[in-house]
């Protein structure tokens, strides 16, 4: 379980992530951190197109870059999303982080200051 003061970095890293997002279309930028077990925070953000299917989540973003640095296993994760609530990530986002880690934490963080701590398991039963 990380300690208070990793929780703080992580939703940081996330919160920084999502200001580098590219969100023309839906103006939803959203940033996410990703804990490795070595100890390495790995940060992504969502980049869309125009054509949909094609646009990449902030939490897909993370893991694969997390895996071409020769990361397979991880600890928590961190999300920065606009608005009133947090917002989970999606579905395509929660079967690709199953794939790596079965019950991993999550931090989800509204740009409101809301934070909700969950797991991998409670979104993706």
């Amino acid at each position: 379980m990380p300690s208070k003061a990793i929780w703080k970095e992580l939703e940081a890293a996330a919160v920084k992530a999502s200001q580098r997002a590219y969100a023309p279309y839906s103006e939803f930028q959203v940033g996410a951190a990703l804990l490795t077990d070595k100890g390495t925070i790995i940060r992504g953000c969502n980049v869309e197109n125009a054509s949909f299917g094609l646009c990449l989540c902030a939490e897909r973003n993370a893991l694969t870059t997390a895996i071409a640095r020769g990361n397979h296993k991880f600890i928590a994760l961190a999300v920065a999303t606009p608005g009133q609530d947090p917002a989970p990530p999606c579905g395509l986002c929660l079967q690709m982080l199953a794939e790596f880690c079965t019950d991993l934490e999550i931090l989800l963080v509204s740009s409101a200051g809301k934070k909700e701590r969950t797991r991998l398991a409670t979104l993706l039963p």
